[in-house]
């Protein structure tokens, strides 16, 4: 019999050998950053197939792991909000907040984030705001990595606040309540939460030198494009650029463009038109046959003086809305403008803009022209074009998108920056926040399950046109998906080769005659050990019976233990690979493996000595 028993163990032991072999080469590569994560990751997988230590099943059941096709589908979700200008709106408010400060840039950051985390999936969090944050850095002149780990710490951090901010949460309180015990409140981890989180950002805001010290350059003008505002001094706009709001009672309101003969009798042109409606408001290209209705915004290019604006008003009901200088980067969300040339072959040479019927063919104004260097004062739209002349053009967005100029009649010089975060489709806005407020209420109610309320709002996004089919592929950062799947055998191979149990059973011996703070040390480190190669909820599923039974022998509150549990299941801040929560943040942080352990460690030990002292006072 004895026979009989050993020879089963003997390959179970190599396996797990093999497994923690593999496992030193992935953090050793890691840490070199040799090849790309994702890579190994992949590469790791298919050892674990290869060698035999999980079926292949197994090894590639992280492609179909609910929690990566989340992950996948909250990208989505996210560009839903990017492209009708939601995630916009939150990156303005926290930049009007902060301004360029980045000391309050992240802290701003990081409250708005643990709190929205609260409620949600911390993945799902970052997911939605990384492109928030990249375009606050942009604005603010902030090098990204110094704003893309203070978000996934928020994230993280976010798990520490409610119930049913994170599965650990829940997998602990339930294990409490099998063992006989009330278990936690909805915001029992709130006064943990709160000081932690006031802790981290303070030691984020300190560490910020450390976390991208090379110069920004996501606020500078990639070469050879210019910013709208540059164009607005080089061709003399200031001061000429205005909108025009048709008030209820304007004669204009119901009459068609070309009745009103706007250009001959007042002397402007219209670039675009808003149009409110019931869900926010659209851009409308004005052509002839435009009829005009009250509450419509205008943006026209007037060269009258300022008195013969105001009697234009006076006279027609109408509000005058000036756009100044520094607004030209807003209003570049709503008129796009573009740079064109006269090439040698153009039939434009010796016509006008009006006699060419410029806008009738292109939906796009003239607004300028330069002439070798210097602008031209006066009518443009009636000055005879000439050879190499530049054209400063304006209208919506979409009339610019469709600009497909024939190179023998004009040639496109430059699109300004402004154009990468021009929002496609503002009006669609309150249907893409109803979108996300249902997914967060099926995932908070658990009335279907989360992967179930992502992919539902992957499709209602699509059926509301807030995002197409090839915006939705190119919203999923696909080494980032491929890197957590590549990971996840690695926790099933722990847990067939006896490794996870092991460990367990090692804990219980070395913390049984232990003091009561020790025992808490240790309940929290083995935690976040465990954290740092499988996921948390499989942490938390294996440590919450441990710390229940050890908090029993050691005559413990239970949910002393348990807490200890929890908060060290979401304390994910070692490598970026702890946690989905970090593994997003590296590309566009451009992070290192190394920059996590250089950062994360002091933060970990910070948020364990926090966790471990509020614990006490809570509970024991």
């Amino acid at each position: 019999m004895e026979a009989r028993h050993a020879a089963p163990d003997s390959p179970v032991n190599q396996d797990l050998a093999v497994v923690l072999g593999l496992l030193a080469a992935t953090v050793v590569m890691f840490a070199a950053n040799r090849p790309r994560m994702d890579v190994v990751a992949l590469l790791m997988m298919t050892l674990l197939a290869l060698l035999g230590v999980v079926p292949v099943d197994e090894a590639l059941a992280g492609f179909s792991d609910p929690n990566v096709i989340l992950i996948a589908a909250l990208f989505v979700v996210g560009e839903g909000l990017v492209r009708t200008g939601v995630a916009q709106k939150l990156g303005d408010f926290i930049a009007r907040r902060a301004g360029s400060d980045d000391r309050r840039l992240i802290a701003l950051l990081m409250l708005v984030v643990a709190a929205v985390g609260s409620f949600m999936s911390s993945t799902g969090v970052v997911a939605l705001f990384i492109p928030t944050a990249l375009r606050v850095a942009r604005r603010a002149g902030v090098p990204p990595g110094r704003l893309m780990m203070p978000l996934s710490v928020g994230a993280l951090i976010s798990g520490m606040m409610t119930l049913i901010a994170t599965p650990p949460n829940l997998i602990v309180h339930g294990q409490l309540q099998r063992a006989g015990y009330d278990g936690f409140g909805f915001f029992s981890f709130t006064l943990f939460g709160v000081p932690i989180l006031l802790a981290a950002i303070t030691y984020m805001v300190a560490a910020r030198r450390w976390l991208a010290s090379e110069p920004s350059r996501a606020d500078e003008a990639p070469r050879g494009r210019p910013r709208v505002a540059e164009w607005a001094e080089e061709y003399g706009l200031v001061g000429r650029e205005v909108r025009l709001e048709v008030a209820p009672g304007s004669p204009w309101a119901g009459r068609r463009l070309d009745e009103l003969r706007l250009r001959a009798t007042f002397g402007f042109n219209v670039l675009a038109i808003e149009r409110r409606r019931p869900l926010g408001s659209d851009i409308v290209a004005p052509s002839a046959a435009t009829v005009l209705q009250a509450g419509d915004t205008l943006f026209v290019d007037f060269r009258e003086p300022a008195r013969e604006l105001n009697e234009l008003c006076r006279r027609h009901r109408l509000v005058a809305l000036p756009i100044a200088l520094e607004q030209f980067a807003d209003a570049s969300q709503t008129v796009g403008m573009a740079e064109l040339m006269i090439p040698a072959t153009s039939h434009l040479i010796g016509k006008s803009a009006v006699t060419a019927g410029f806008r009738t063919r292109h939906q796009l104004s003239v607004i300028g022209i330069k002439r070798g260097t210097k602008p031209i004062a006066g009518d443009v739209q009636h000055e005879p074009l000439q050879l190499g002349d530049t054209l400063l053009v304006a209208g919506p967005w979409k009339a610019i998108n469709r600009l497909q100029c024939n190179p023998h009649e004009l040639i496109v010089l430059h699109v300004p920056v402004e154009r990468d975060e021009v929002v496609p489709l503002p009006s669609r806005a309150p249907l893409a926040v109803a979108v996300l407020a249902l997914v967060v209420g099926l995932m908070v109610s658990g009335a279907v399950p989360n992967v179930v309320a992502g992919l539902i709002g992957c499709f209602l996004l699509g059926l509301f046109r807030c995002v197409d089919l090839e915006g939705a592929y190119r919203a999923v950062q696909w080494p980032t998906v491929f890197l957590i799947a590549g990971m996840l055998p690695f926790s099933a191979a722990l847990h067939k080769t006896g490794g996870v149990e092991l460990a367990a059973q090692a804990l219980g011996g070395l913390v049984g005659s232990a003091s009561p703070l020790a025992a808490l040390a240790a309940v929290y480190l083995i935690t976040a050990l465990f954290g740092l190669f499988i996921s948390n909820t499989a942490t938390a599923v294996l440590m919450a019976p441990v710390a229940v039974s050890l908090a029993a022998e050691l005559n413990l509150p239970a949910e002393a233990c348990g807490m200890a549990v929890a908060l060290a299941s979401s304390a994910a801040f070692l490598t970026p690979v702890s946690s989905p929560v970090n593994a997003l943040v590296v590309g566009p942080g451009n992070y290192r493996f190394m920059d996590f352990v250089r950062i994360g460690l002091p933060l970990f030990l910070l948020v364990m000595a926090l966790s471990l002292a509020l614990i006490w006072l809570v509970y024991l």
